[in-house]
């Protein structure tokens, strides 16, 4: 199975920029006026344009907004220089929303990306999580 990651933004051409900047993603296709596919590694991340006060469907309790909104569901970025890509992601235009958290052999920061986003920048000791705490 593979996972393809979708996010809606309001500027496609602000959203390049910054998923470029802040992860080295490149742009690979553009697919409609609307859509473009991103790609690093084995990631691939679909950047959607959607207009502020949009819907996503009928049966939706509100409208788009891109002011930093919270879900439970967001993204982590594995990396092996935490201060390097903290550096790189604030100077594209990320908001840090905590320091440094020590976690089960790893190193971690929250930020929201410049349309409400949140996303994690890990650093692993090992290869993942460790099982001592």
């Amino acid at each position: 199975m593979k996972t393809l990651i979708n996010i809606d933004v309001p500027d496609l051409g602000e959203a390049i920029n910054f998923y470029c900047k802040a992860f080295e993603f490149k742009l690979n296709r553009i697919l409609d006026d609307d859509v473009v596919e991103l790609t690093r590694g084995g990631s691939t991340i679909y950047l959607l344009q959607k207009e502020v006060g949009s819907t996503c469907c009928s049966h939706a309790s509100g409208a788009r907004s891109y002011e930093r909104h919270w879900t439970p569901l967001h993204l982590d970025f594995v990396v092996r220089d935490l201060v390097g890509s903290t550096q790189r992601v604030l100077a594209a235009g990320a908001t840090q929303e905590s320091e440094c958290v020590d976690w089960r052999g790893s190193k971690c920061v929250s930020f929201a990306d410049p349309f409400g986003h949140g996303f994690c920048l890990i650093q692993f000791d090992g290869e993942s999580y460790s099982e001592n705490e």
